[in-house]
């Protein structure tokens, strides 16, 4: 079986199926390896990928199915920083790993299970050298089209066109003196 093609060269869509796939394990302990990760997440599916975040970033654990499979070698006996990543075939079984699996104990230490997030681009979000607003995805998020634009205008404009200055005081009409009004059956 061929190992799945790397995330670049991956499409949109199945990039979007991918990360509701893939679930984040964190607070895992210093003896945990691929290998014990993959045993333990297992029973819930079909495992596409299992990585740990190594603590040297020239030599990252990040092996494909076949390396990390029980007796795998290498990477899965290095240092980890004490998270890692199991991407599933289906979103379904990730759903299902993270029920049974989050607030559990493996290795002796209590796990945080939950969806993995995207990562963010280099110059993006809080953090970045760029102001947000200067920023494609934040302009692509909340951009507002020229034709909304005018729409909002007019309405605005002939709103104040019509009702002239709006009065404070309007919608009080009705009250005679301030606070609560007691009850019929009390007075």
């Amino acid at each position: 079986m061929d190992p799945p093609p790397p995330p670049s060269q991956s499409t949109a869509p199945q990039t979007t199926s991918r990360q509701k796939a893939t679930i984040f394990i964190g607070g895992l302990d210093t003896s945990i390896t691929q290998s014990a990760l993959y045993d333990a997440f297992l029973p819930f599916g079909d495992i596409v990928d299992v990585s740990l975040a190594s603590k040297n970033p020239a030599n990252p654990s990040n092996a494909p199915n076949g390396s990390s499979a029980p007796g795998g070698t290498g990477a899965s006996q290095q240092q980890h920083r004490g998270f890692g990543y199991v991407e599933f075939e289906s979103s379904l079984d990730a759903a299902e790993a993270i029920d049974n699996m989050d607030r559990a104990e493996l290795g002796g230490a209590v796990i945080k299970v939950a969806l993995a997030r995207p990562m963010k681009e280099v110059g993006e979000g809080l953090g970045s050298r760029t102001a947000v607003w200067e920023q494609e995805g934040w302009i692509a998020k909340h951009a507002v089209s020229e034709e909304d634009r005018l729409a909002a205008q007019q309405g605005t404009s002939q709103a104040a066109a019509d009702d002239g200055p709006m009065d404070p005081m309007q919608g009080l009409e009705g009250l005679d003196e301030a606070g609560p009004k007691l009850a019929s059956s009390f007075v």
